[in-house]
């Protein structure tokens, strides 16, 4: 008899991809759509339908709005940048996959996501970088290690997206051209302020200053900046500047001349995937302080509720409620959100 798998089908071309290389492998694939009232259900539907697989619907809008955009406002009002996937991806969409396996007796779970798992010398679960040129274990660093125990990611070995649109055009997937999905899937439109501002989470307005507190213009609230930011700060100067700090204490927006680098940060929130890393104090890896393939070297000091990462070269522009995601090699070790830098 199949093994059954329960896989998170969106209707984009990763899901039937994924789905559809399941079912080569052997297994028996249950598609699971999350509700979480932005539609997309017909998509999904169609996907289902051209794969042959059934698909259940998971309602979870009221735990999507309580888990995920209450976070997403609450850190802009914070003066941080927020990434909603971080968050998403433990609380929301693998639990409602995990949960819907439970019931109907299927031991693995499946994403379209870019990464793979593994087992360490003791037979522990492991998170890893995906092989493919795209690779979003960043995004999944928050699972918990007994949910990575039971998750299959078929597309980590891909080479790439256009290898896996390929795949669907030589299955007749109608996903095959369905356009990339957007970075917030709440806010389509890309308007962040716009949804800010209707969900009563948008800052007021304030001051531009220098380092030394001298007013050089106003700003259209800090819910609109990031640090490290050099765009759109429509304030002249003698050079380039760039967004040093946020206040939220005075509502400024510091500007600099310099770029922004800082040799340590504090994390808050840790969560370890691999805790035997962390098990006997100060360690040594590779850090990630944003969604991006560069990561760099670094001594993570365990705390509490935390960490301190010393960097061995100042890293650019960690911002506060960014991911800091700690990596061995292809290995995910944890991460937690950026509290402040130094």
């Amino acid at each position: 008899m199949a093994e059954k798998v329960v896989l998170g089908l969106s209707g984009g071309v990763d899901s039937a991809v994924a789905a559809a290389q399941l079912r080569r492998q052997g297994y028996e694939v249950h598609g699971l759509f999350l509700e979480v009232g932005l539609g997309g259900e017909q998509a999904a539907q169609r996907a289902a339908e051209e794969l042959e697989i059934p698909l259940h619907l998971a309602h979870r809008r009221a735990d999507f709005e309580r888990e995920v955009c209450a976070y997403f406002a609450e850190t802009f009002r914070q003066a941080g940048t927020p990434n909603p996937c971080v968050v998403c991806n433990p609380l929301i969409k693998f639990r409602a996959l995990t949960d819907y396996a439970d019931e109907i007796g299927a031991a693995y779970i499946a994403t379209g996501h870019y990464a793979r798992t593994g087992r360490d010398a003791d037979g522990r679960a492991l998170l890893l970088r995906a092989h493919a040129e795209k690779d979003q274990s960043y995004m999944l660093h928050r699972l918990p290690r007994e949910t990575v125990a039971r998750c299959l990611f078929p597309l980590g070995g891909r080479t790439g997206k256009d290898e896996v649109r390929a795949d669907a055009r030589s299955l007749g997937l109608t996903a095959a051209d369905k356009p990339d999905s957007m970075d917030i899937c709440f806010i389509p439109d890309g308007d962040v302020s716009g949804w800010l501002e209707r969900h009563g989470a948008a800052c007021p307005p304030g001051n531009f200053v220098d380092e030394t507190g001298r007013v050089l213009g106003r700003h259209k609230g800090l819910h609109c900046y990031t640090v490290g930011q050099r765009k759109g700060l429509g304030v002249a100067a003698e050079g380039r500047l760039f967004v040093h700090a946020l206040r939220p204490e005075t509502n400024e927006v510091v500007l600099s001349l310099s770029d922004v680098y800082r040799s340590e940060i504090t994390v808050r929130a840790m969560h370890y995937i691999a805790p035997e890393y962390a098990a006997n104090g100060p360690f040594c890896c590779e850090v990630r302080v944003r969604y991006s393939k560069r990561s760099d070297r670094a001594t993570v000091y365990p705390t509490e509720n935390g960490a301190r990462i010393v960097f061995e070269s100042a890293v650019r522009a960690p911002a506060k409620g960014q991911s800091a995601v700690l990596y061995d090699g292809d290995i995910v070790i944890g991460g937690g959100f950026i509290e402040s830098e130094q």
